[in-house]
């Protein structure tokens, strides 16, 4: 016992300066990360919750309001100003999602390539999505406008009738969605490109070596290389056009007659323009819902296919 004692005291001394350097370590990681965590506790559960909250009852931010239990959500079902968000948000993403992805690998298979001048193509692709929404909505407002554009502008001067566009209720959520495209586009280039210089460029002279010609190579070994970034920038961009709100803002505010009013821009709508803060909130929670729902099924489809492995 005697002999087995220093050695315990020597174990357990060493143990001691560990354990506090593992403190120290802790209280340092967190001296770093608190804040950030606090901020984000701050400025997003805590307004969850508040939100959460808030979609139970009639408030118009100015006042608590009253508790109306479900009715906020119940009103929703023969709401038409809510149903046609959803049409107009549903028909932007059945448009850009996959136009998007298709486009956009096709490009970014183009620009994977060293020939002169690729960096100034890659920049052009890229430069409308860095470019701040507000300055694209403006411009494109300018461009698409009915009376002064300059669409309009170019098509009277080769002879063809002037079109509605972003006044005209058939047409403006069409044009809304190709702004959307051209503003977005650069983003899905960027992230495909870095996927396909990841890919092993034994494979592809292997595949060349065979006999593969382009189309092969672009369907049997691109295509499948690369299908967990298109699960990825699937997923980005069902939250991207569920988020629709600045360029309807800086373009059309919601006109002709609801005809490009997205989710997003009518809870902005309720809550700041109406004063029905209390179902602004529980539409943006239905949104919420809806927008968990389609990520978490689109990851378990992906998943059972075997694009995330």
């Amino acid at each position: 016992m005697t002999s087995t004692a220093p050695a315990l005291g020597r174990a357990t001394g060493r143990a001691q300066p560990r354990d506090r350097r593992k403190l120290a370590d802790n209280l340092t990681g967190w001296g770093f990360a608190g804040p950030a965590t606090l901020i984000i506790l701050g400025f997003s559960l805590i307004p969850m919750v508040w939100a959460l909250a808030l979609s139970f009852t009639d408030s118009d931010l100015m006042s608590s309001g009253r508790n109306v239990g479900l009715d906020n959500y119940r009103a929703l079902v023969a709401d038409p100003v809510f149903h046609q968000a959803l049409r107009n948000t549903g028909l932007l993403l059945f448009c850009y999602l996959p136009a998007s992805l298709a486009a956009g690998l096709l490009v970014a298979v183009l620009l994977n390539r060293r020939v002169r001048g690729i960096g100034f193509y890659r920049t052009c692709f890229l430069v409308p999505y860095i470019a701040s929404a507000t300055s694209a909505g403006l411009l494109m407002g300018y461009i698409f406008d009915r009376d002064f554009g300059l669409l309009n502008g170019m098509l009277v001067k080769v002879g063809l009738p002037a079109q509605g566009l972003l006044s005209s209720p058939s047409q403006a959520m069409l044009v809304l969605t190709a702004i959307f495209f051209w503003t977005r586009f650069g983003f899905t280039v960027v992230i495909y490109l870095a996927a396909l210089q990841e890919i092993n460029k034994e494979i592809l002279e292997a595949a060349a070596i065979d006999g593969a010609g382009r189309w092969a190579v672009f369907r049997h070994v691109i295509v499948p290389s690369v299908r967990h970034m298109t699960v990825f920038l699937a997923i980005w961009g069902v939250i991207d056009v569920l988020q629709f709100f600045d360029l309807v803002m800086t373009t059309t505010k919601g006109g002709p007659a609801n005809a490009t009013v997205t989710i997003v821009y009518y809870i902005w709508q309720l809550a700041f323009t109406y004063f029905t803060a209390g179902y602004g909130a529980a539409v943006a929670y239905t949104l919420f819902a809806g927008t968990l729902l389609l990520v978490v099924t689109g990851l378990l489809v992906a998943r059972r296919r075997g694009a995330m492995r």
